[in-house]
């Protein structure tokens, strides 16, 4: 499985932004949230989910969307389930370390 992986350095932290790789560009509606995947945020390197949650460690700003990449951070420990939200069905989380 591929993601998008898009690291970006603002002041003293560094910004992880992952998708699964079939969301980037859609927008996910549940209610009243509005979920934009947009390139301008997440696309980087697309590269498997294992190197991309492997970026976690080295990153103070996390923000994960897609059923893998999030399953993937949450096998490996990084994060919680209970931390995880679902608009239409796919999950999404964030990390401030």
């Amino acid at each position: 499985m591929e993601v998008y992986a898009n690291i970006k350095k603002e002041g003293k932290n560094v910004i992880l932004a992952i998708c699964d790789e079939a969301l980037l560009g859609k927008t996910l509606r549940e209610g009243k949230i509005v979920f934009k995947i947009t390139a301008d945020f997440y696309k980087g390197r697309k590269i498997s989910v294992d190197q991309a949650v492997s970026m976690i460690k080295n990153s103070t700003i996390i923000n994960l969307v897609g059923n893998e990449c999030v399953k993937k951070a949450i096998e490996i420990g990084y994060i919680h389930s209970d931390a995880v939200i679902k608009i239409e069905g796919i999950s999404h989380v964030q990390l401030f370390k």
